[in-house]
Parts: structure tokens; sequence; C-alpha cells
């Protein structure tokens, strides 16, 4: 099979920074509707807020980040917080100075923050009250002054610690003291906006550096993939509770909708009674979703004690979704369209999704490449597969990630002559829908292993990825213990399942949720390696599957 090409796109700007192009500029793919509907509603207390509150906003916080602090060029700003009205504002105010943002997951204790603040040698840390003790713990570890670690979300907060809002007030009550640069011809293809932390599949979290024309471009990207028919219109109201510091909340939820003139309602933690009910209350016509909020809303009976047909388009990313879940959502949504998107980090971000003019979609298909994206796929012996032959997928586009930041190790694995791997075995068809077979890439595995084998029971191990019907994917630990835990599960049978239980608390006591042991611990003799002793993980995983398919999840 030859490369597959999507549609070809206009000229995209590469002499704008996300904030010139959002907030000083007019791309002619964009609707005219800067003044005439809400950016942003704040959820808790449906609050609207516009495009020249935003811009203003932007401006101070830059202001007084420039004057208070020396924020500048090519630093580094870390983000620790929920989602909020002001996330936009953080981010477009650190790249009005030049500087760099990096997103961070809220839930991360000050151990996985520290690493994340070192890595991208940030200078200061925004974060929500709620998160303020891991903020101020990991600032102490990683040498940032407390002072420089500001609250986001919250009109006071206790000394040292300034806020954002008393931080714009400053900013807007002194004359400039910065001068924004514009960017030269092309710069902005290589001129870094972002270090946004991808686990991978060896050691800790890795920063992926994103360029301000690769967001910019699948901004782009997005809106003509949608806009093959008229389901989107300004003034529409679509649902922002997806994590606005994980790229799909970032790009798709969060930036997209607001290019397209949708009114986005700000949600900083996800509930699901209180998601439909601002489903309800807001009249909400656009949702973006994850396949563990598509199983709430099949299964919960809480779903048809509120009116559900304000809804007429939901997507579905971050993992697969499959047929059988889309068809029990669509009996529960009947009106509404339902498709799926796929990305991931280092393609910033999608690739696919599945096309507005073709309804229902494909089963399990992830969906279409979007324009501009070009994909190979790729078997195991290195040759390229057929149509409906499964291979590695390798694309390309101009949204790719510039690589893995200060790890040429790492680039060079993934980013191979413009093309990233993407770690995902597909089928590709001759209509470029994608169907995701199988995860090649696991959980964070090697992460979540070197924290196990530091457990005395636990002599090897080895971390797959499995399907799992709530989280999408789950890792798995098949363990093989120490002789003195042998011994004394050899003396009490019984002693397994505590040991199971306890190994699956170490991990939740010190990693964030999503890497936690919630595909369970299982008990091996051996850890399948090849010569050289790397791990078979293939080998595992497969194992895995049989397991699994002996007690099958029901919807």
């Amino acid at each position: 099979m030859a490369d597959i090409r999507a549609d070809p796109l206009p000229p995209i700007p590469d002499n704008l920074t996300l904030p010139q192009f959002f907030l000083d500029s007019h791309d002619p793919s964009r609707p005219v509707s800067r003044g005439l509907y809400p950016w942003l509603i704040e959820d808790a207390t449906g609050r609207p807020i516009g495009f020249e509150e935003i811009r203003t906003r932007t401006f101070g916080l830059a202001n007084e980040l420039k004057a208070r602090w020396n924020i500048a060029e090519n630093d580094t700003v870390c983000l620790f917080s929920p989602n909020d009205v002001d996330w936009p504002v953080v981010l477009w105010a650190v790249h009005r100075l030049g500087a760099i943002l990096t997103p961070a997951n809220p839930g991360y204790n000050a151990e996985e923050l520290t690493h994340q603040l070192t890595l991208s040698e940030s200078r200061l840390i925004v974060t929500h009250v709620a998160s303020l003790p891991a903020a101020t713990a990991a600032a102490k570890q990683a040498g940032i002054p407390l002072d420089r670690v500001v609250v986001i979300g919250a009109a006071s907060s206790p000394r040292p610690h300034s806020t954002v809002e008393e931080l714009v007030a400053a900013g807007l009550s002194k004359l400039p003291v910065f001068e924004e640069r514009r960017l030269r011809p092309g710069e902005a293809k290589t001129k870094l906006a972002l270090l946004c932390f991808s686990s991978g599949t060896t050691g800790k979290p890795k920063a992926v550096s994103v360029s301000h024309y690769a967001m910019v471009a699948n901004i782009i990207q997005n809106k003509l993939a949608i806009g093959k028919a008229p389901r989107y219109a300004p003034g529409d109201v679509a649902f922002g509770v997806l994590p606005f510091y994980h790229v799909f909340g970032m790009v798709v939820v969060l930036h997209l909708h607001m290019y397209i003139g949708t009114t986005l309602v700000v949600v900083p933690k996800f509930s699901f009674e209180n998601f439909l009910k601002s489903i309800q209350r807001y009249h909400v016509k656009h949702l973006m979703i994850v396949p563990p909020m598509a199983v709430l809303m099949v299964k919960s009976p809480l779903t048809k004690k509120y009116n559900l047909n304000s809804v007429k388009w939901l997507m579905s990313g971050a993992a697969p979704l499959s047929a059988e879940l889309t068809d029990q959502l669509t009996k529960v949504i009947p009106q509404c369209a339902i498709g799926q998107g796929y990305g991931m980090t280092e393609t910033f971000t999608t690739i696919a999704l599945s096309p507005n003019d073709v309804i229902p979609a494909t089963p399990g298909c992830a969906g279409v490449l979007i324009p501009g994206v070009s994909a190979r796929v790729v078997k195991v012996d290195g040759t390229l597969a057929k149509f409906g032959e499964p291979g590695e997928l390798l694309v390309t586009g101009p949204s790719m990630a510039l690589g893995y930041y200060k790890n040429p190790q790492a680039t060079a694995e993934s980013f191979v002559d413009g093309w990233v791997r993407t770690g995902d075995e597909v089928v590709l068809n001759q209509k470029g829908e994608v169907f995701i077979l199988d995860r090649i890439k696991a959980v964070a595995p090697a992460e979540l292993e070197g924290h196990l084998l530091n457990h005395p029971d636990v002599a090897d191990c080895c971390v797959v990825g499995i399907p799992h019907e709530y989280s999408g994917e789950a890792p798995l630990a098949f363990v093989v213990l120490s002789h003195v835990a042998q011994a004394r599960v050899k003396a009490n049978p019984a002693e397994a399942n505590a040991i199971k239980a306890a190994l699956i608390k170490f991990v939740a006591d010190a990693k964030v949720d999503y890497k936690r042991l919630t595909g369970g611990v299982e008990i091996v003799d051996s850890i399948p390696k090849n010569p050289s002793g790397k791990l078979l993980r293939r080998v595992l995983r497969d194992q895995a599957r049989a397991m699994r398919a002996k007690t099958p999840a029901k919807l």
C-alpha cells in the first residue's frame, strides 16, 4: 500500500504565536463571531466571558509576569491546574512573552510534579488551591521560590502566594513593560510553545516539544474536517469537562471550540450528575467525551432523569469507542450523531475524525484521516502493509511535534524522517478509515515496573496495557514473587490475594490515578524474555487477552 494522503490544506500562518493567531488576527476559515457570543461560560456560576475580557486579562497577566519576575523569551511556566476560565489566559499570557508553557496533570503528587518541573526547567508554577500542597512541595524540591507559586481560580491565597486575579489587576494598573515580538516568516514552525508530558514506553514521562505552528495547523485541520457539514454554528454551546492539560482537551475541546465560535462551558472536575445537569441547564449541543463517560451514560439510571435532547453531536476520543458501546449510546441519545477522534501528543493532536457527512460512522472506526495528514502502515518485517493488512501506523503532517525535549535517543526512535511512529497497530482501508487493533506501546510500563521492583515481595515483573471498559486501557502487572513471598504463599495459598492487594495499594499510594493497576496483578512463575533479556511484552499481552476472553465484560 502506498502512502495515503488526505485532502490538502490551505496556507497556514507560520509567523504567528498562538495568542496572535487567536486574539490579533483573522483566518479565512474562521467564522466572524468575535464579539457576538461568549467564548466561555463558568459552569458553577453561569458567568459568561467574552473575547475582550479574555484579551484584556491576557495582557494584564503577561505585563505583571514580566514586571514582577521577568518571565521572558524561552522561559518555562508550569500550569498545574484543573480546567478554569483563566486557563487560556495563563497559556496565552506566557506566550505573549515568548515563553513556554508546560501543562501538568493536577492529580500529580509532589514527586511526579518535581520531575516535570525539573525536566522542563520551569521558573514559575500556576496552580489551583486544591493542588497547592503538592505544588509547594515540588517547588521546594525543584528549587523554585515559593512566591513563584501562583494560585488560579481564587480571589485570595495564603502568603507568599499571589493569585492570578491579583496579578491581572496589577498588570493592568501599569504601562506596558514588555514588547511582544513578531516572529519571522517560518519561525512559528520551530518556536517552542508547549512542553506536554507523555508517558511513552520507557522510563519517566517525556516532554513532547510542540511548536506554535503545530497547534495552529491542527486547529485549522480540525475545522476543515468538521466543516464538510453544517453541524457547528457560532453561538452553539459545547461542554468543556475533559482536562485542558491533556492534548485532546487543550486542542479539540478548548481551542477548537473558541476558534469556531462555539461557547464552551468550562467545568473543573467531572461529576456525572453535574455533567447531566449542566447539559440540561445550558442546552449543550456538542459533547466531547471519553469512553468511561459513555459507559456511565449507558449504564447509570441518572441519565433518564435529565433532558439531553439538546445534544446533537458527540465525539469520543483518548481511547477507542467500541461498536457495541456506540450502539448502546445511540439508544440513549437517538437524536445525536456519534463519532470518534484519534490522535496523540506526538502528533499534536488529531490524526483522524469521524466525517460529518457520513452518519452513522462505520462501527469501530476511529475516524478518517483529516486534511493535511499522510499515513502509512508498516508490518513487523518493515514492509508496507496493503489495505486491510495490520501494521504500525506512521503519520506525518503540519502538526507533528518537534520531538522529545532533551531526549535525542527517544526522539530518534519515534520521529523518523519526518514521520511519527504512533505505536498503534491499525488497519487502513481505501477510504482512509482508521481501525485500531492494539496498542503496541503499553501504559507507561517501565515506570510502573521500576516502582514494583522496589517492593520486597517482587523478584521480577512486566506491565502490559489491556482493554478496559471504563478507562479504555488499564495497566496489568505480571509479577514473579520473591523466594520469601513464594514460601508464604506455599504455606498459605490465601496469601497470594493479600500480596496482590498490597501491590495494587503500593502503586496507588505513589502514582496518579491513570497509572494505577486497574487491570490487576497476576502472579506468574517467570517473565518471558528474548536471549538479550528484553521483555516479551506481546506474549504477556496475548496471555492477558486470553484470560479476559474467558470472563468478557458486559455492558
